[in-house]
């Protein structure tokens, strides 16, 4: 007997379905094998060589197709044609059983009958193709198609068809714009071709093809590289981590596509670039990819394909710049808070515009005089109130750090019951309470009343909950930044306000420095200490009568009789924090987010330790974060003590620390250290090093590896962002997609190589130092550059579901015509394909 290459298939399928009950997989496969054998002798499996040509303009055809293709007897066609002679491909071979298997298992209502083919002629038979929901190209490179075949695929994707492109299909029609859009992207022609084991990061955790996957899926496969990375041209699902194999000279870097979809002229396209091996297809967590993917594109289940794509978003500016002389729209931009009806409350630390004078003189009685400013946005007007200012120290302008101050109006909040009350809650340094002989200072938290219906500020209303004191010689890092958890705890971010200049940039801990007698470069005073409320976070409960109460739970009960008690504050729920400016508690989960920006020096020493370190955790309980004593994953610093600082003592035990300075007047011995889970240096994300048997680190940079290279430093300033959370019972027409959902945002003041990511972590390993599993970058969706937001101050998303931002501006301890609030909208749509047009209802 002879066949037809279109007979053999069809001769193929039905003695596959003949055979499934029964073992019929592996007399399937030499059944095929004898028959191929004898096609490939009668030399009838060769196709036509790829030649160069136009693509198809689908005008030209007279085909209709129904729209949309297919009904609720859901149909697949499995198209394996080649360009190439020779044997079938035992990958098709496998991928075709696969696809065929996973029609006839799972629930009913997902169920679906399969036909294969590779007779191109499909195209052209309107009818025919017209009863298919999807489409699914298990083909070789070159060109299968004929130019009226391939207006006939556009065709049915006009008309809402389902696209699924697996692995080589990527090499199909190489001359067709239209096909490589359809795809998405074309693989380089140096990918390697071993089959290796890699790791995949699954970060669409709502997709039909990945929700039910591992967020860190290990699996052997050829993985090829992309000619141009299509991210932000199209949504994907998962990227292959490159670390964890080889990629070869076209590797596409930290973000390496491996499985994406979009909505493409009319219809749904889904491409993987896995399942290039025969064992792809035996794997269940493959099955359970392909079946997701067909789900969406046969229109059994809705997905939403567009929650990456850049083009959907619209970031728009709106406070505009402050009439001369006036700060009418907005002060030194420093924090931002929104509040249930959708306004948004920012502030000015207390710097101000280039055009009025700083006085720097500590003679003066105004030293640092500034104006700490509240703001009010409101979304249904579009107008800007000034709610109030405060009388501030935080206004001396720049220069050393003998000289410049970050202190002024630091953070802002408003209480959990603010539609009700109007209580507004501040973190600032008043002008009124520094002592300009000894140089010191003090910082509040106090609660004011705004009336809510004028947005005005009654300063008179204050009521302090909490004062401590700081010493203002010496500049910098204030943090500033507060946070509710759902059980009313207000948390409240302190800087160590310490100068790192004299200990070259790393620990910044020199006893030496002081003055009057408290020391400016000693963080063992602050951050390192159990007795000082700097360089922490706090957790309080604030109660109706301005006071506060302290959680269960913090660092601390302040009660301590360890080393003769007295020496601890019940406020501190964690220590070793540098500058963490920015703050944020996602309620659903009471996890606390931080970030903190490192101290100054470029490189790590062998001498001293680690580089300067920007740093971000998701903080689950109580603890202590390391600094001055380690950074990053436990990466510890040399000591350095009386009477000569300069020559380095032991390395600090990040298990076990000692504040063994002269300047602690709290605990000696320290709890235990936990480790971080994002830190990045000039270098790269996540600097590592071989360790000694003692565990010390080689700080030799060439032995240095980067576990997150998604991220680099630079200039550094780390501003933690929010965790999103997907309000499906919003009617927001412009709230990010649910795809956002228990994603952290992280960023940096600074948009060149800086992060601007949101990531997912283990919540298994998180509290505990765990590496993300996953990152995003949001540099085309927050834009950055001169024109977009290139200073990012602080961002939070409001009960709209949009993302408000502060873009600080272009100078330095001042605001200018850049300062401005922004708001990054969704515009993209809602998921496909619509509830109408699903076959068998919404899953």
């Amino acid at each position: 007997m002879r066949f037809t290459s279109h007979q053999e298939s069809r001769c193929l399928r039905e003695l596959s379905a003949r055979n499934r009950g029964s073992g019929g997989s592996g007399r399937r496969r030499a059944w095929a094998a004898t028959v191929i054998a004898g096609v490939v002798t009668a030399g009838l499996l060769s196709g036509p060589a790829a030649s160069a040509r136009q693509a198809p303009d689908p005008s030209v055809t007279t085909m209709s197709v129904k729209s949309p293709p297919g009904g609720s007897g859901v149909r697949v066609l499995v198209f394996h044609g080649s360009a190439a002679s020779g044997d079938e491909s035992p990958v098709v071979n496998a991928g075709i059983e696969a696809i065929e298997r996973i029609g006839l298992s799972g629930p009913v209502e997902q169920r679906f009958e399969v036909e294969a083919t590779d007779d191109a002629a499909v195209f052209t038979d309107g009818p025919r193709l017209g009863t298919f929901n999807a489409v699914v190209f298990l083909t070789g490179g070159g060109d299968v198609l004929d130019p009226d075949q391939e207006a006939g695929l556009e065709t049915y994707m006009e008309a809402g068809g389902g696209f699924v492109g697996v692995h080589d299909a990527a090499r199909a029609e190489p001359y067709s714009d239209w096909f490589t859009g359809l795809l998405g992207a074309r693989p380089a022609g140096t990918s390697p071709t071993a089959v290796q084991r890699a790791t995949v990061e699954v970060g669409d955790r709502r997709h039909p093809a990945t929700k039910d996957l591992p967020a860190q899926w290990k699996r052997p496969d050829r993985w090829l590289n992309w000619v141009k990375n299509p991210s932000g041209e199209v949504h994907t699902v998962a990227r292959v981590r490159e670390s964890t194999y080889q990629p070869g000279s076209s590797a596409n870097g930290w973000d390496h596509p491996v499985s994406w979809c979009r909505d493409y002229d009319g219809g749904r396209s889904f491409y993987t670039g896995m399942g290039g091996t025969v064992s792809s297809y035996d794997e269940t967590d493959f099955r359970t990819h392909l079946r997701g993917a067909l789900l969406w594109t046969t229109r059994l289940a809705q997905a939403d394909c567009k929650a990456t794509i850049n083009a959907g978003y619209k970031a728009e500016r709106l406070t505009q710049p402050n009439q001369p002389g006036q700060n009418d729209q907005i002060g030194e931009p420093h924090g931002l808070v929104t509040a249930p009806d959708g306004r948004v409350f920012y502030i000015g630390r207390g710097g101000a515009d280039s055009s009025q004078p700083v006085v720097t003189d500590w003679n003066n009685p105004n030293i640092g005089k500034g104006k700490g400013q509240i703001h009010v946005y409101d979304p249904r007007t579009g107008k800007v109130a000034l709610a109030g200012e405060l009388t501030v120290f935080g206004n001396k302008g720049g220069g050393d750090e003998l000289l410049k101050v970050e202190e002024g109006l630091l953070g802002i909040e408003l209480d959990p019951s603010f539609e009700r009350n109007g209580w507004v809650y501040l973190h600032y340094t008043p002008h009124a309470r520094i002592n300009r002989d000894t140089r010191m200072a003090e910082r509040y938290v106090s609660r004011f009343t705004l009336d809510l219906a004028t947005n005005r500020l009654d300063l008179n209303s204050e009521k302090v909950l909490l004062k401590w004191p700081v010493q203002i010689h010496s500049c910098c890092h204030s943090g500033g930044g507060m946070a509710w958890d759902s059980k009313g705890n207000l948390y409240i971010a302190t800087g160590d306000n310490n100068s790192s200049q004299f200990s070259d940039g790393y620990s910044g801990n020199n006893p030496q420095p002081a003055y009057k007698g408290v020391s400016f470069a000693d963080a063992r005073r602050t951050a390192g200490n159990t007795n000082n409320l700097n360089g922490k976070i706090l957790r309080i409960h604030p109660e109706a009568d301005g006071t506060y109460t302290l959680p269960a739970g913090n660092l601390f009960t302040g009660r301590e009789t360890d080393e003769g008690g007295g020496k601890t504050r019940g406020e501190i729920y964690v220590m070793g924090v540098r500058n963490p400016a920015r703050i944020s508690v996602d309620k659903a989960t009471d996890t606390l987010y931080a970030g903190w920006v490192g101290p100054d020096a470029s490189a790590p020493s062998t001498t001293w330790g680690p580089a300067k370190y920007d740093t971000f955790a998701a903080i689950t309980r109580a603890g202590n974060r390391g600094w001055p004593y380690c950074m990053g994953n436990k990466q510890p610093y040399r000591d350095r003590n009386l009477p000569d600082p300069a020559k380095p003592l032991g390395w600090y035990d990040c298990d076990h620390p000692k504040n063994e300075s002269p300047n602690n007047d709290g605990l000696v011995n320290l709890p235990p250290v936990t480790g971080n889970n994002i830190w990045y240096s000039p270098q790269g994300g996540a600097p590592d090093f071989p360790r000694d048997a003692n565990g010390i680190p080689s700080y030799k940079q060439a032995e240095s590896t980067y576990l997150l290279p998604w991220l680099k430093g630079g200039g550094q300033a780390a501003m933690n962002g929010p965790v999103y959370r997907y309000d499906a019972a919003s009617a927001s027409t412009t709230k990010w997609p649910a795809y956002w959902d228990g994603k952290w945002f992280v960023g940096d003041f600074y948009d060149a190589d800086q992060p601007r990511n949101a990531v997912v972590t283990d919540p298994k390993t998180q509290g505990d130092g765990g590496l993300p599993v996953h990152s995003e970058s949001l540099k085309k969706i927050v834009p950055i550059g001169n024109d977009g937001i290139k200073n990012l101050m602080d961002w939070k998303f409001g009960p709209d579901g949009s993302l408000y931002v502060l873009d600080y501006g272009r100078g330095f301890f001042t605001s200018d015509a850049r300062s401005a609030l922004w708001r990054v909208t969704y515009t993209g749509g809602g998921p496909t394909p619509a509830v109408g047009d699903l076959v068998r209802g919404a899953e």
